[in-house]
Parts: structure tokens; C-alpha cells; sequence
């Protein structure tokens, strides 16, 4: 991999991401585009930004995953962000967890099975609806450009059997949605500012109980 490509990882380096990871979201990114040109898997504008974008958007979320988790659960992974990015980090680092991929679109589920397939991931593609889905048990819920919390927060309480945690993307201008969520919710949070945008932070959710 040229050296420009690494650079655009090298804010990962503090979270023990470790750089044999890169030739693997090398080789995802160039599916990606190749893909994005016969279905909408990722914004046209954002291509030529994607590894910051996306992969190291993804990836930060690294720091809330316990090495403890089985299994991860990407409630709406679309084009595997942040499932797939997650699963080439958790490759290297605990071989043995498994994501577990919800998306309704039966070609998003074409291409997550071929990353997955190629990249030799340990995953599992459900072409489901989430929310038709009951008693699901999994460690860690993500989700990322999903829902909003709120309504993440009550698939987390009807849908699962079981969960520890959940980790979620707050972007710019959704304090009001936290603070919506904090006022129907009680919950212990830890929060962390992005790598990639300074509006905008990530959280993870533990002990979620409705008020």
C-alpha cells in the first residue's frame, strides 16, 4: 500500500489498530466504489474522502468494544459501515467475534456477502427487517446514519433478548435528541469526540432501563 494511504489511517495507531488491517480496508474501499457505481452504497461526494469518511469513522468505534464480546450486531449495516470496517479490525485483534449484519436490501446482503466472502470475515448477513425480528442476543448493538436514538434505544429494549451495550453515532446538532433520550431512558454513557468531525461525538450505552 502507497504511503499516502497509510497516512489516512495513522489517527488509528493510538487505538491499536494495527496496520495489517490497512491492505484490508484498501481492498473494501475498492469494492466499495466498484459497487457504488451499480447501487447507492455511499454517498457520490463522499468517495474521494471515504477513507476518512467512512473507514476511520467506523473504526474509532473501536475504543467501546469490549475484546470480552462475542458477538457485534450491526442493526442497519447497508454497506457494512460500521459492520465490515469493525470485523477487518476484529480479525487481527480477537479473531473469534462475530458481527452479526442486519440489512433489508437483498443487494446491499449480495455485496455484504461478498466482502465478507472475499475478506474472509467473520460475519453473518441477515437479509431481515430489524424490527420484525424478536429475541435477538448479541453483546454489543451498533448503529450507525440508522435511526435516531431514540428509536435505536427501543429496538434495543423490544427486539433483544439480550445486549450489554449500545454504541451509536450522534451527529452534529442532536443534543436535543440525547437529551430526549436521557429524559425517557436512565442509562450509564461514556462519550467520545470524533476523529472526523468536531460537531459530532460517539457513544456507548450500558444498563438501559425505561423510565
Amino acid at each position: 500500500m502507497i504511503d499516502s494511504n497509510i497516512l489516512e489511517y495513522k489517527n488509528l495507531e493510538p487505538l491499536n489498530v494495527s496496520r495489517e488491517t490497512f491492505p484490508q480496508f484498501e481492498a473494501y474501499c475498492d469494492l466499495l466504489k466498484k459497487e457504488n457505481k451499480k447501487i447507492n452504497l455511499i454517498g457520490k461526494s463522499t468517495e474521494k474522502d471515504m477513507r476518512k469518511r467512512h473507514i476511520v469513522d467506523c473504526a474509532q468505534t473501536i475504543e467501546f468494544i469490549d475484546e470480552k464480546y462475542d458477538i457485534c450486531t450491526d442493526v442497519g449495516s447497508g454497506s457494512g459501515l460500521p459492520g465490515i470496517v469493525l470485523a477487518i479490525i476484529m480479525k487481527i485483534k480477537k479473531p473469534d467475534m462475530k458481527f452479526h449484519l442486519y440489512e433489508k436490501s437483498f443487494r446491499k446482503c449480495e455485496f455484504l456477502s461478498t466482502v465478507k466472502e472475499k475478506l474472509n470475515l467473520n460475519a453473518e448477513v441477515f437479509q431481515k427487517d430489524i424490527f420484525k425480528e424478536k429475541n435477538i442476543e448479541t453483546d454489543l448493538i451498533i448503529a450507525r446514519a440508522f435511526k435516531p436514538l431514540p428509536i435505536v434505544l427501543d429496538l434495543a429494549e423490544k427486539n433483544f433478548k439480550k445486549f450489554k451495550s449500545v454504541v451509536f453515532f450522534l451527529g452534529k446538532n442532536k443534543k436535543n435528541i440525547f437529551e430526549k433520550a436521557l429524559s425517557n431512558w436512565n442509562f450509564d454513557y461514556r462519550e467520545k469526540k470524533s476523529l472526523t468531525s468536531s460537531e459530532s461525538k460517539i457513544i456507548k450505552i450500558c444498563n438501559l432501563k425505561k423510565k
